[in-house]
């Protein structure tokens, strides 16, 4: 070997040692899981360049893309969290509605204009608490990686679609069903973020990747309609529908 060989520095005993060992000579310090690939150049041996994976290489293209999308504050996520707390907060202070601020009772008519109020229009502070994390959790995700814009277009079209989606089977039944609150909005962001994880991931399973707490936050977002009856289940089934598309559409044309 020769002296232009010994580049390494062992982190535990601070020694200058080859780069073609797993473990330190003087100290038995764990260098690297394995020695590099040797190819004759000359009349010397050369270290063999390693090439990156397929997927990690898109990976890495993606992770650093959503660091300079990161730098920009989540501006349309804040909006659907703060805009129904000051409606609620205004509602509680006047005695109001929902149906007041925009929300609606089946048939819904033709104040189409409804569909996009009523995922933003509560009528407990608790249906607020639950979609407000989840658009926390998964909602900033989409933003840092599909910009403000975008994302505003989504869980407006998520919101505004499951609604619609609970309006067309209320009246197809002939029932009278009040439909306000977000929770299509909250399961269209999971979806979403959900699609474009998993394209970044390459389909598998990461170890930053949090499957059950994902399952968690879906089964507590379905489970809504149980507990509140303005949160419609069939606009929380459509809202992932549509956050999910659009997820998967987003992270094909980001390729």
């Amino acid at each position: 070997m020769s002296e232009t060989e010994l580049s390494v520095i062992c982190k535990n005993c601070g020694s200058e040692v080859s780069p073609y060992v797993t473990e330190c000579p003087y100290c038995g310090a764990r260098l690297r899981k394995r020695a590099p690939k040797l190819e004759r150049r000359g009349d010397g041996l050369e270290a063999k360049p390693r090439r990156r994976p397929a997927r990690r290489l898109f990976r890495v293209r993606m992770r650093r893309r959503d660091d300079a999308a990161g730098r920009q504050r989540p501006y349309a996520t804040s909006a659907a969290v703060l805009a129904p707390a000051a409606l609620l907060l205004g509602q509680q202070a006047s005695g109001a509605a929902p149906a007041t601020l925009g929300a609606f009772v089946t048939p819904i008519g033709g104040e189409w204009w409804r569909l996009l109020t009523t995922p933003f229009v509560y009528a407990d502070v608790g249906y607020l608490f639950v979609v407000a994390v989840a658009l926390a959790i998964f909602g900033i995700g989409v933003e840092r990686r599909l910009g403000t814009a975008a994302t505003a277009l989504l869980l407006l079209g998520c919101g505004a679609l499951g609604a619609l989606a609970a309006a067309g089977v209320a009246e197809a039944r002939s029932e009278l069903v009040p439909i306000a609150g977000g929770n299509g909005m909250a399961l269209g962001a999971l979806a979403a973020w959900f699609a474009l994880r998993r394209a970044e991931a390459g389909g598998a399973v990461d170890d930053d990747y949090d499957a059950i707490g994902v399952a968690v936050a879906a089964a507590v977002l379905l489970a809504l309609p149980i507990f509140e009856s303005t949160a419609d289940p069939f606009a929380g089934l459509a809202g992932a529908a549509v956050g999910g598309l659009a997820g998967l559409a987003a992270a094909a044309l980001r390729v």
